[in-house]
């Protein structure tokens, strides 16, 4: 039965896998620590990322308060074990939802609620003003719901190749967020949490008075769609080790990394070695071609792919295989693969 363990050389791994550097992994989660630590702020990495336990206690080991995740299943049976857990909310049907299913359940410790506020992304959160007032009121009216702070995220500036309007953009959405959670405080409520930013803007979120806490989660690994945006201060440290399964003329190969292996909603995969192109073939297979006078690749050869987006191919995955010196030192099951109920 195959079964790789620690040990094991990365070359003797079935194909397609997901392989990770240890190094770089390291290097980039210290160098996001070194760099926003010491702004004093709290760091609360997506995990949507890594869907991984184990990465998760190697960021808190590494200084991150915490993690956050997009959905979360079977919140009462959640909050039994974990009264730390804190929640998101948008609406008053969800907010009341939430109360009725606590009450239910004689869970009378209220859980912790932040106000998501869309900063310009428009794809969750409350509008501010009027309606960030209104849902804060409601709340304030449910017995087991506690109101203690405002999420926004700017999701929609994550990838601007410009750097400085990412910045002066992202700095408008901070000044909506930060001037709702003034307007709260000065109504009576008590805004203790402010979290926001993307591996794309903490940087700049990190700038902004009023701002508590920040959310980066890609720069673990990167793909080719945040190089392109971000540069290179993060190194590509997740690739997707791949075999060349079929010669299809002078220069070109069928590898066994297609739909399944690597997702295209970021654009297309690139190969780790920048002179072979990638095709999608289908399900099963891509294409490697390369320019004249490029050394050939043959039958049997492995590769590594660079994912243009890390989140939704690490889903496709059930195993990082994490390697030093082209030896496995750890396996990460990607735990939460697939839990989207």
């Amino acid at each position: 039965m195959y079964s790789p363990k620690v040990g094991d050389k990365v070359d003797t791994l079935d194909t397609p896998s997901m392989i990770a550097d240890l190094d770089l992994v390291e290097a980039n989660i210290k160098k996001l620590m070194d760099k926003l630590l010491p702004t004093g702020l709290d760091i609360r990495p997506h995990l949507k990322t890594t869907k991984s336990a184990i990465l998760a206690h190697k960021m808190v080991k590494a200084g991150a308060k915490g993690g956050c995740v997009a959905k979360v299943q079977r919140l009462v049976e959640l909050y039994r074990k974990h009264r730390k857990i804190r929640i998101v909310i948008d609406s008053e049907a969800g907010a009341t939802a939430i109360d009725k299913a606590l009450a239910a359940a004689g869970i009378d410790e209220p859980i912790s609620v932040l106000i998501d506020l869309d900063v310009g992304l428009h794809r969750t959160g409350v509008l501010p003003g009027d309606p960030a007032m209104t849902l804060a009121q409601h709340v304030q009216g449910l017995k087991h719901l506690k109101l203690i702070g405002l999420h926004g995220y700017e999701g929609h500036l994550q990838h601007l190749h410009d750097k400085e309007d990412r910045r002066s953009q992202c700095l408008q959405s901070m000044e909506i967020l930060t001037n709702t959670a003034d307007v709260l405080r000065k109504a009576g409520f008590n805004i203790e949490v402010v979290t926001t930013g993307g591996t794309g803007t903490a940087e700049f979120c990190a700038t902004v008075p009023g701002v508590t806490e920040l959310q980066p989660g890609s720069f673990i690994f990167m793909d080719t769609d945040y190089r392109n945006a971000v540069g290179t201060f993060y190194s590509n440290s997740l690739t997707i080790l791949s075999t060349v399964l079929s010669k299809q003329g002078l220069r070109s190969v069928t590898i066994d990394s297609g739909l399944k292996s690597l997702t295209t909603d970021s654009g297309l995969a690139e190969c780790k070695d920048p002179r072979y192109t990638y095709g999608v073939l289908g399900d099963e297979h891509g294409s490697l071609s390369w320019e004249e006078g490029t050394p050939a690749l043959e039958v049997g050869d492995r590769v590594e792919m660079v994912p243009s987006h890390i989140d939704p191919t690490v889903n496709l995955h059930d195993f990082y295989y994490a390697y030093r010196g082209g030896i496995i030192e750890e396996i990460w099951p990607v735990d939460s693969r697939g839990k989207v109920q």
